[in-house]
């Protein structure tokens, strides 16, 4: 089995349904309201064990109701929790996001405790016994991703990165990247060229392959691009009926890294993850 470091964000999650999202200055009535685990870093983890991978997660929460929920819902999951600090001066990361009626959504996340996570553990020589990858993502700050990654690439372990939400990345955080995996709005502001199909997503794959050794650019309905040693191929969406597009990625992401710890090709990690997330979005919310 691999074991997969995941280091990232936790959320408290506020999941409203609506007709539509709100204009500025609208009030919007919602149809219902949920409170559920969330963070990319958290649901990817998820993703990834219930995919079979043994999982630990480092990250930080507060002293609070939130904390404790989220860090029940990782040790129900089966993921390995010791490294997730209890902090008693800051809230827990907070989350609300707006589900429209067409099934797309938009949020707003509050940092809170997952500005604080402590890089101490990525100094530690047996922290690393067994693992296989290091999986990051962009909802915390990009020096304890560089600290993570660093520590990492000394073992001589891949690194992926979520890089959502879309951000600068420094040259030296860059260098320490294996794995690049951005959705249609990150690789545009990566790349400069728009994603609205398959062609354009894989344009902007061959682009970032220049930049980073490894690159999957995934398009939503369209399907999924991704570029390895210079060669840059495509996969169509599976068709399905969509509920809800909300987890979506942190479910492809899961399912690729875990394939890709496991020792998969890219191809066949990327047409897992595909087939999940094509699973996911077609599935109510949980």
């Amino acid at each position: 089995m691999s074991k997969i470091a995941v280091t990232g964000s936790l959320h408290y999650d506020i999941m409203l349904d609506a007709h539509h999202r709100p204009e500025k200055g609208e009030t919007v009535m919602g149809t219902a309201c949920r409170y559920k685990f969330g963070g990319k870093g958290g649901n990817q983890a998820i993703a990834a064990a219930s995919a079979g991978a043994a999982v630990c997660f480092i990250g930080a929460v507060g002293a609070d109701e939130q904390g404790r929920f989220l860090l029940n819902r990782l040790q129900q999951a089966g993921v390995e929790t010791q490294h997730v600090a209890v902090l008693n001066d800051m809230p827990s990361g907070i989350s609300v996001a707006i589900t429209d009626a067409e099934g797309d959504y938009g949020a707003v996340v509050v940092s809170n405790a997952n500005q604080h996570i402590s890089c101490l553990p990525f100094a530690q020589a047996d922290f690393w016994q067994g693992v296989s990858m290091l999986v990051l993502q962009n909802e915390v700050p990009e020096a304890v991703n560089l600290a993570a990654a660093q520590a990492a690439r000394q073992q001589h372990i891949p690194v992926c990165i979520n890089a959502a939400p879309a951000r600068p990345l420094s040259a030296e955080f860059e260098r320490s990247i294996d794995v690049l995996v951005v959705n249609a709005v990150e690789a545009r502001d990566m790349s400069g060229i728009v994603v609205t199909d398959l062609s354009s997503a894989q344009q902007a794959a061959t682009q970032l392959a220049a930049r980073f050794p490894c690159v999957v650019v995934t398009a939503g309905e369209h399907g999924v691009a991704f570029s390895e040693a210079g060669n840059t191929q495509t996969l169509p969406a599976r068709k399905v009926t969509l509920v809800s597009t909300h987890g979506a990625g942190d479910c492809f992401m899961g399912v690729l890294c875990q394939a890709l710890a496991d020792g998969e090709a890219l191809a066949l990690a990327v047409a897992k993850a595909n087939d999940a997330a094509a699973t996911h979005v077609s599935q109510p919310i949980r």
